[in-house]
């Protein structure tokens, strides 16, 4: 029998072997399996969302981010940050990886406390070290489950002909004791409480089709930013907090980077029409963020910004 054009699809389910199709896939046995026992479950709480005041937005507090006394529960949107990997530079104090992850862990604390339900949190981190390696992504993975946080995944940024040449090549064409050379760092993103945003359709998307289909890899390919341009130690690029403010928030959200350092994520927000709060304990890097923050501001809305962009 005919029917009048309308095709009906098969819904599938997981298996032993997984499934090619997901159309109206039910994938319950697979999420209900010893597995995912340990892990954090989605949790239905009523959707809250309190306003900071305005005369706190789009600021940049020298403080620490330990303490975000100035933020309302359930206020920010998005967090995206890159935290510090030399803490004992920062905090007078040469901190054992213990102490460094129990520093990161109140920041982490503060941000879940912050965050919206459904909101979510991106953290830019880089291993370090040879001899041990140390895996600092796997540490940050660990404190945020403990605290409650959802895993959304991880975005693996690589560098490319960017990342500076390096000759660390331990022994040279032998297999004594060959060296990697890092060439990636991590992007790790999670949510509170839950993964979709419940008042989605009462807010404006900003991103484009093609954006949307390049962003939800898990493959980013971007150039690093050169310290020496933009004066400080450690800067991530605008195009690393732009991706995830076009992927993960509606326009005239708010933007938290507790570790705000030169103000990359300030005009990442400014660009897209976002809101910011930053924290940034350096009085030297709070100067240099709010002098760069001005100088986009003003490029933005004088329209020159877009000329240099069309060139």
């Amino acid at each position: 029998m005919k029917n009048s054009g309308t095709i009906q699809r098969k819904s599938t389910k997981s298996s032993s072997f997984g499934s090619p199709g997901r159309i109206s896939h039910d994938s319950s046995p697979f999420y209900n399996s010893k597995l995912y026992e340990k892990l954090p479950k989605e949790q239905r709480v009523e959707y809250t969302e309190n306003c900071i005041p305005q005369k706190l937005l789009d600021k940049v507090f020298c403080k620490s981010s330990e303490s975000m006394d100035e933020l309302p529960d359930n206020s920010v949107h998005l967090m995206v940050t890159s935290p510090p990997y030399n803490v004992g530079k920062e905090y007078d104090e040469d901190l054992s990886l213990q102490e460094y992850k129990m520093f990161l862990k109140k920041v982490w604390s503060e941000v879940y406390r912050v965050l919206v339900p459904g909101g979510r949190a991106c953290i830019n981190i880089a291993n370090l070290g040879r001899k041990p390696y140390l895996p600092l992504h796997t540490y940050i993975i660990e404190d945020m489950l403990e605290l409650g946080f959802l895993m959304r995944g991880e975005v693996i940024w690589d560098k490319g002909s960017s990342v500076s040449p390096s000759t660390a090549w331990g022994s040279w064409l032998s297999a004594s004791n060959p060296t990697l050379r890092d060439v990636h760092e991590y992007i790790l993103i999670f949510s509170k409480y839950a993964f979709s945003r419940k008042n989605a359709n009462k807010r404006k998307n900003t991103i484009a089709r093609e954006e949307f289909l390049e962003f939800t890899k898990s493959v980013w390919k971007f150039d690093a930013e050169p310290a020496t341009r933009v004066r400080h130690p450690a800067p991530f690029p605008v195009e690393l907090p732009f991706r995830l403010i076009q992927l993960y928030t509606f326009e005239e959200e708010v933007l938290l980077d507790p570790f705000m350092g030169s103000g990359q994520a300030a005009i990442a927000a400014i660009k897209t029409n976002r809101h910011y709060v930053g924290y940034e304990i350096e009085k030297e890097y709070v100067r240099l963020a709010e002098s760069r923050i001005k100088d986009f501001t003003e490029l933005y809305w004088s329209g020159k910004l877009f000329k240099l962009e069309n060139k």
